[in-house]
C-alpha cells in the first residue's frame, strides 16, 4: 500500500546564504513599493481617477472615448498594486504573485517609455501626489524594477511555500477587502491624508511666492527660415540674410526653473475681474464652497450646504461659491438651489486639486486654510471656529 504524500510547507523560504538574502531584500523591496504606489493611490482615488483621465484626453481620438472608464480602471490598478504589494511582502502564492508582478511591470515600462518619449503628461501620478517624478525618471524606475522581478521571477521556486493553501486565499481575500474598503471611506470623504498643496494650515500667499534667487527657466529660442524651398532652423546670434523668408518662431525650455507649490490660483469675478488678492488678504474669515462642475455636483450635498448657509453667515464668513462651468449655468443653479451666495470662476483642474469632494468646503482665515470638509462630514454647528 503507497503512502500518501503530503506537502510540507515550511516557515522559511529554503533561502540561505548571501544569494537568499538577497533574493529576500529584493522580494521585501519590490513588495514595499508596489504597496506604496498602490496606499498613495488608495488615500486619494479620485486623484487617479483624473490622472487616468488626463492621459486619455491627451491621447486624443480613440481614447477619448474610454474616459468613462477611467474610474473603474483606477481602483482596478489601485487593487492590483496593493495586492502584489502584500503578496509579496507576505510571501503569499509566491510563483503567481512573481509573475503577476513582472506582467504588470512588463506593460507599464514600455507605457512610460512612450510616454517620456511624447510627454503627454508632464506628471506619471505613479505616486500619486506624494512623491512627483517626472517621466524620465519613472521610466528609469520602471526598467530598475522590471529587472528585479525578473529575478524573482527566475528564482521563484527557491521560495518555499510558508502558509497552507486555504489561508493564502483567506489572506488574499482580506488584502482584497481592506484595500477596497479602504478606497470606498476616501472616495466618500476627503482624504485622510492630503499630499496636495491645498492641505489644512496652508497659507495660500505664502505658497504662491517665489523665493529670492530661486532658478528660472532657460530657454532657446530658435528661428525658422525658408529659401527655395528649404527650411532651415536659426538661433538668434546667426539669423541668415535677407533672402531668407521667416517661417517661425519656437521658444524652447532645456531647463525649468522654480515653481512654487500653488502656481494656478487665480479666482475671477462673472465679468472675468480678479478678486484673488482682494479674497487673499481678506483679514477674517471666508467659506469657500467648491463646486467644480455645476452639473456634475452632489445635488443632496448642495441642498445640505444651502440649508446651513444662513448659519455660515451667522458666523461672520463671508461665503462664496468657486466653479470652472459658464456664466449661463450659474443663475438656474443658484435658483434651482436657493443659493444666496456669489459664485466666483476658477480652473477646473485647481478646483478639483483643492478638494475631491463635489461640492466641498474649505474655510480661510487670513489666506491661510483653517478646514477642509467633503459635503458629508461638514456640520456648521460644530465649527468652532
Amino acid at each position: 500500500m503507497k503512502k500518501r504524500r503530503t506537502k510540507k510547507y515550511r516557515s522559511t523560504s529554503g533561502l540561505i546564504g548571501t544569494s537568499g538574502l538577497m533574493l529576500h531584500l529584493t522580494r521585501l523591496f519590490v513588495g514595499f513599493v508596489f504597496v506604496f504606489s498602490g496606499f498613495v493611490k488608495a488615500v486619494d482615488p479620485k486623484g487617479t481617477v483624473y490622472k487616468i483621465e488626463d492621459y486619455l484626453t491627451a491621447f486624443g481620438g480613440f481614447f477619448d472615448n474610454l474616459v468613462i472608464l477611467a474610474y473603474p480602471a483606477a481602483i482596478t490598478l489601485i487593487l492590483i498594486e496593493l495586492l502584489i504589494g502584500l503578496m509579496l511582502l507576505f510571501q503569499v502564492r509566491f510563483v503567481l504573485t512573481s509573475w503577476l508582478a513582472f506582467a504588470f511591470m512588463l506593460i507599464m515600462t514600455p507605457l512610460t517609455l512612450y510616454i517620456a518619449l511624447n510627454n503627454p503628461v508632464t506628471d506619471c501620478g505613479c505616486f500619486g501626489d506624494a512623491l512627483v517624478l517626472t517621466n524620465w525618471q519613472t521610466f528609469s524606475k520602471n526598467v530598475v524594477f522590471l529587472l528585479m522581478t525578473i529575478v524573482l521571477l527566475i528564482w521563484q521556486k527557491r521560495f518555499n511555500s510558508v502558509y497552507l493553501v486555504v489561508i493564502e486565499w483567506v489572506m488574499v481575500g482580506l488584502f482584497a477587502i481592506a484595500g477596497i474598503v479602504f478606497m470606498i471611506y476616501n472616495l466618500n470623504h476627503e482624504p485622510i491624508l492630503d499630499f496636495r498643496p491645498y492641505k489644512k494650515g496652508t497659507n495660500i500667499i505664502e505658497a504662491m511666492k517665489i523665493p529670492d534667487g530661486a532658478p528660472t527657466d532657460s530657454t532657446v529660442v530658435n528661428f525658422i527660415y525658408e529659401k527655395e524651398g528649404v527650411r532651415k532652423t536659426f538661433e538668434l546670434t546667426s539669423l541668415p540674410d535677407s533672402t531668407w523668408k521667416f517661417i517661425d518662431q519656437q521658444t524652447k525650455i532645456v531647463r525649468k526653473g522654480y515653481v512654487p507649490p500653488i502656481h494656478d490660483f487665480v479666482i475671477l469675478t462673472p465679468d472675468y475681474n480678479d478678486v484673488t488678492q482682494e479674497i487673499l488678504n481678506y483679514e477674517g474669515k471666508t467659506c469657500l464652497i467648491i463646486i467644480p462642475d455645476l452639473n456634475e455636483t452632489s445635488e443632496k450635498g448642495i441642498e445640505k450646504i444651502s440649508s446651513q448657509i444662513k448659519e455660515i453667515k451667522q458666523k461672520s464668513f463671508r461665503i462664496f461659491a468657486l466653479t470652472a462651468s459658464p456664466n449661463d449655468d450659474i443663475i438656474p443653479f443658484k435658483n434651482k438651489f436657493d443659493l444666496d451666495i456669489s459664485f466666483y470662476k476658477m480652473d477646473k483642474i485647481t478646483l478639483k486639486t483643492m478638494m475631491r469632494s463635489t461640492p466641498g468646503i474649505i474655510y480661510l482665515d487670513n489666506g491661510t486654510i483653517k478646514g477642509k470638509w467633503h459635503w458629508q462630514d461638514y456640520r456648521v454647528r460644530e465649527r468652532k471656529d
